[in-house]
């Protein structure tokens, strides 16, 4: 039983560990290498070499020093430890130091630095840092491997601290139980409700971008696309925005789509083609400073960290910027004149976007949650905190970054739970819309979107969840991308989540922006059953009070089966 407790929970979770520290990037050469990996708990020590697992790396061979360990473990995670260990990660030098001496790289580096430690017990921050670097050096343009990073660590020998490691696996069960918890309290509700009204099922098409079954039937529209060189003097910012226009007498309600933090205005190209064929006039700007470009900046040495602070308060401020720029432009553009009604604006977030789009509807920065929460960022297993916390830097002033034209907001996997905080988010009495997906890591579901939705006060809330949906599910691929997401983190059928956005989008906005009360008959969780697919199971909620999440997060594990 020791012998299991080692391996599985140190020798794997550490070098888990390791893979999301050098997945995370976006020298002098050691005088040596570790030649063995040592496991310690108290007095008991256990060792493993390096070249051990080489040997198994390299031919699958398990020889007599790694059998001692892989008896323990099943064959399916034995490959998948193979795996790990020979995946090259496509990054060079220059990429991978940029972010390691960002805050960001810093705090991974002290996490990871807990875990693996140097022979003599030293925290591992030098150690890895500098066997990342020299790996990436050693193999420019051919992508290095974790076994790459066990030889040009500077010590003999990797030291896992298990205690330490216990202590991270105990948390993250603990987090991954209460979230199964959330998740089937979330669909037991929405499979209450939906059994208790009439499945909609009229109305129900095809989507024009994803090509899968979607929602309301809408009357379909050309669409001109113009794109905008927005220039704010004060902020010296240039701001690219997208307007895709319906090409329909009279004025349309406008929507606004925010994206997330490195990428840009094509990631949610279908949505705006989607909401515009559906009569909607879509501004879809790019905010500089925590774009696509700014991440190449940083991976080729242009800027030294992945985002500054101060765009907490200029992405909403972007937002604000453009809109009163496309009202003025109404009276001299041709295409523009008399087609955009602006003073009744819906606004879509993703991640970072979704922050946005919470701010904009009167969400304000929390400082006492900040200075709360992010003394303990090591011990966080909330990855989002570490771009919340960089908020901790700005000036304690009052930001006013809400704006009375928006009327309704959706926040897909966003980020908000130290930045805004239960009063931060208190403070919104627009509709809004939480998309949250059960498999998300980055703004994981629990802490950043389920328990958030509990502190909302406004009357008109809603959340949905996308069972098995993760952080990159519902953004579209785009040209731009400096580093493209693995398929492991996008998951499986992206498509499908893609059409949940477009069909619940369609009569949130319909309701809330354009005034067709009729609409609401789709916002509930019958409508939602009647999307859903079975790759990707959707629930829809209403409300869900406080005292019932808490008693679901303390029970026994409940079923998570949507269906």
């Amino acid at each position: 039983m020791l012998n299991r407790l080692f391996f599985k929970s140190s020798l794997s979770l550490s070098v888990a560990l390791m893979t999301v520290g050098a997945n995370f990037v976006p020298a002098v050469r050691p005088a040596f290498g570790a030649e063995r990996i040592n496991i310690s708990y108290g007095i008991l020590q256990r060792s493993i070499p390096i070249k051990s697992l080489e040997l198994f790396a390299r031919t699958g061979e398990i020889d007599e020093d790694f059998a001692a360990y892989a008896r323990y473990v099943d064959k399916k995670e034995l490959e998948q430890l193979r795996r790990l260990l020979v995946t090259p990660i496509s990054l060079g030098a220059i990429e991978v130091s940029q972010f390691l001496y960002t805050a960001i790289g810093q705090t991974l580096l002290e996490r990871l630095g807990d875990v693996i430690q140097l022979e003599s017990g030293l925290n591992g921050f030098y150690a890895i840092r500098s066997a990342l670097i020299v790996s990436a050096a050693q193999k420019q343009g051919q992508g290095f491997t974790l076994l790459d990073v066990f030889r040009n660590y500077s010590s003999n020998a990797i030291s896992i601290n298990l205690s330490r490691t216990q202590e991270i696996a105990e948390s993250v069960q603990i987090l991954i139980n209460q979230t199964q918890n959330a998740v089937a309290l979330i669909n037991q509700e929405s499979r209450e409700e939906a059994g208790s009204t009439e499945v909609l099922t009229t109305g129900v098409t095809t989507g024009v971008t994803t090509g899968v079954t979607t929602g309301v039937t809408t009357r379909r529209f050309r669409v001109q696309k113009i794109t905008f060189n927005f220039n704010d003097v004060s902020r010296n910012r240039v701001i690219n925005t997208d307007v895709y226009v319906p090409v329909t007498s009279g004025r349309r309600p406008v929507v606004v789509i925010s994206h997330g933090l490195g990428s840009d205005r094509t990631s949610f190209a279908y949505l705006a083609q989607y909401l515009a064929r559906s009569g909607f006039v879509v501004v879809v700007p790019e905010h500089p400073g925590s774009n696509a470009a700014q991440l190449q900046a940083l991976l080729s040495g242009r800027a030294d960290t992945v985002t500054d602070p101060r765009e907490f308060v200029e992405r909403p401020l972007d937002i604000k910027f453009v809109l009163d720029e496309v009202t003025m432009l109404q009276d001299s553009n041709t295409i523009l004149r008399g087609r955009l009604n602006l003073e009744q604006v819906g606004v879509v977030g993703q991640s970072f976007g979704g922050y946005t789009a919470l701010a904009l509807a009167g969400a304000k920065i929390n400082f006492e949650q900040l200075n709360k929460d992010c003394p303990a960022l090591r011990s966080s297993l909330n990855v989002s905190q570490l771009l919340q916390c960089l908020a901790v830097r700005l000036p304690k002033t009052e930001y006013n970054l809400s704006d009375s034209r928006v009327k309704a907001v959706i926040a897909i996997n966003p980020v908000g739970s130290s930045i805004l905080g239960q009063t931060g988010l208190r403070q919104i009495n627009i509709p809004i819309m939480i998309v949250a997906g059960s498999a998300d890591t980055v703004t994981p579901a629990l802490p950043e979107q389920i328990q958030p939705f509990t502190w909302l006060t406004t009357p008109n809330k809603y959340l949905a969840l996308i069972n098995g949906g993760t952080h990159f599910s519902t953004i579209a691929e785009s040209p731009n991308n400096t580093l493209p997401i693995p398929q492991e983190a996008v998951g499986a059928s992206p498509e499908v989540s893609r059409s949940y956005i477009e069909s619940l989008s369609f009569p949130f906005f319909q309701t809330y922006v354009a005034q067709q009360p009729s609409y609401i008959n789709y916002l509930n969780a019958s409508y939602a059953k009647a999307i859903s697919q079975a790759q990707l199971p959707l629930s829809l909620v209403r409300n869900i009070t406080p005292n019932k999440l808490q008693q679901a997060l303390n029970s026994s594990p409940l079923s998570s089966n949507p269906q």
